[in-house]
């Protein structure tokens, strides 16, 4: 895929501002696009918007198909009749720039609770009937899920055998016994559809594309594994036998054991990855680039055994590699996808990226470890490259130099002319005037927050995946900073009409 010499922001959805405790699909999304706009951005780059499971991190979620209900907007349920006034009034007590996941979730869960009520009350739209006929291949499946989860409020492993083992009788019993939370589960699902669709459909007739981020693996406790656990390395009773993670290098003596169920590429292959093709049908359908997280997977992966506690015991087996992407490219004969390819890659990765045209990414708070051809640094950069100042698992450009090494913070300083003012600034307009094809700039960097504003930092449970802009904030990329934005994507020729 060819990038185009274009720019953009990233900024998660939950991270709007919002009455509600946690940013949706509301009026702040629609004025964050007038500020990418006002900006002169091409791209809104979000993390994964499906239902987040342990830890509320999007990358663990319980569906990769599904939508999360939280990201729904009351207010526009407020325009459509499904919510009235008494309805929002007297919101719980919320913080306005931090995420309270459990209050949120409770608030918003009543809410929507009320909403499909008036729903259920009036006859079905034609659109919801044609949104669930075209959604079936992981609606229904979804949807059993949910309601078994609810039900049984245990993860699916835990669930008695005949909803655990048999598939069709688990979706015949959640629609034929729990009709209301069946039913409830369809109408969040098309609801979120629908904002989600208008918020694209708006961000488009201003020049703005999305850009998704798929996840390799899917969690254990998912509608995903569940719904297909012979394509998994699973137990008889359901528990991974073996486990995503990473081996042991420099930055970690033991690896990293992320706990995802591995799948079953053997099987996978013999059914033209047709799980795969459907996942990125689905992810097309609502994204206009998708950012495949760690890209070397697919090549080779590490396999832990899941009786390790650590990914020190693992060893490194054969990926899918072309295979599966001559499948996904025969969706629709593109690959619209950008590769996570960070940290250490190996020839058959490359290789991999080269066959299929895919660009890779470079951080630029990977740059200065001395080397000059490291490719993270800006002068290497070419026109098959995505370039980030920073992603949602690094620190903040300012929180990031404040706490770097010395030697490190030196070189960056000298190679982009830093002073204490202009720390963002002058890193952002290096990016920029790079041969970068795409460059996209975390929204906390535009407005030179600190440590504060973090998004995750990973091997770390607490305090994630919480913060949230100001409205004020907002305000600034509509006006001044926005402008200043703007100026600098013109120089350097990035503005939508570059694309």
């Amino acid at each position: 895929m060819k990038l185009g010499r274009s720019s953009g922001l990233l900024l998660h959805i939950t991270a709007l501002p919002s009455p509600y405790g946690v940013g949706d699909l509301g009026h702040s999304a629609y004025r964050f696009a007038d500020a990418l706009e006002h900006a002169g951005q091409s791209w809104w780059q979000v993390l994964p918007i499906g239902p987040a499971g342990y830890g509320y991190s999007p990358y663990s979620g319980i569906s990769t198909f599904a939508g999360a209900p939280l990201l729904i907007s009351p207010e526009l349920l407020a325009e459509e009749g499904l919510l009235c006034t008494d309805d929002l009034a007297n919101p719980p007590s919320l913080l306005d720039n931090a995420v309270d996941y459990p209050n949120a979730l409770l608030w918003k869960n009543s809410l929507l609770d009320r909403a499909f009520a008036r729903f259920k009350s009036r006859a079905y739209p034609d659109d919801f009937g044609s949104f669930c006929r075209a959604e079936s291949y992981w609606l229904h499946h979804y949807a059993a899920f949910a309601t078994l989860r609810h039900h049984y409020n245990t993860p699916w492993p835990q669930w008695p055998a005949v909803h655990r083992m048999d598939v069709a009788q688990a979706v015949h019993y959640a629609r034929t016994r729990q009709t209301d939370l069946w039913e409830a589960a369809h109408f969040r699902q098309y609801t979120l559809h629908k904002q989600w669709q208008r918020l694209r459909a708006y961000c488009r007739n201003k020049g703005i594309r999305i850009i998704g981020d798929m996840p390799i693996y899917v969690s254990h406790d998912s509608a995903d594994v569940w719904a297909a656990q012979d394509q998994y390395h699973l137990d008889a009773a359901g528990n991974p036998v073996f486990v995503g993670g990473v081996p042991p290098d420099f930055f970690s003596e033991t690896g990293q054991r992320w706990g995802n169920p591995l799948y079953r590429w053997d099987i996978m292959r013999q059914r033209n990855f047709d799980w795969w093709q459907n996942r990125f049908r689905r992810a097309c359908s609502l994204f206009d680039l998708i950012r495949l997280d760690h890209f070397r997977g697919f090549a080779g992966y590490w396999e832990i055994p899941a009786s390790e506690e650590t990914a020190v015991r693992g060893r490194w087996a054969d990926g899918p590699g072309a295979a599966l992407f001559d499948q996904l490219k025969s969706t629709d004969g593109t690959l619209p996808v950008i590769a996570e390819d960070l940290g250490v890659i190996t020839e058959d990765v490359r290789m991999l990226m080269h066959r299929f045209n895919i660009p890779g990414m470079a951080v630029l708070q990977f740059a200065f470890d001395g080397d000059k051809a490291n490719p993270h640094l800006p002068h290497n950069y070419h026109d098959h490259l995505a370039a980030y100042t920073g992603t949602h698992d690094n620190d903040t450009l300012v929180g990031w130099l404040n706490s770097a090494l010395e030697e490190e913070r030196a070189r960056a300083c000298q190679y982009l002319k830093l002073t204490k003012r202009n720390v963002c600034w002058q890193a952002i307009r290096t990016m920029m005037a790079s041969g970068a094809g795409l460059v996209i700039t975390p929204v906390q960097d535009v407005l030179g927050l600190g440590s504060d504003a973090r998004m995750n930092t990973p091997g770390t449970v607490v305090g994630n995946w919480q913060w949230r802009m100001r409205a004020d904030e907002t305000d600034l990329l509509l006006s001044e900073t926005g402008a200043r934005l703007q100026t600098l994507t013109v120089e350097h020729a990035r503005g939508p009409k570059a694309l």
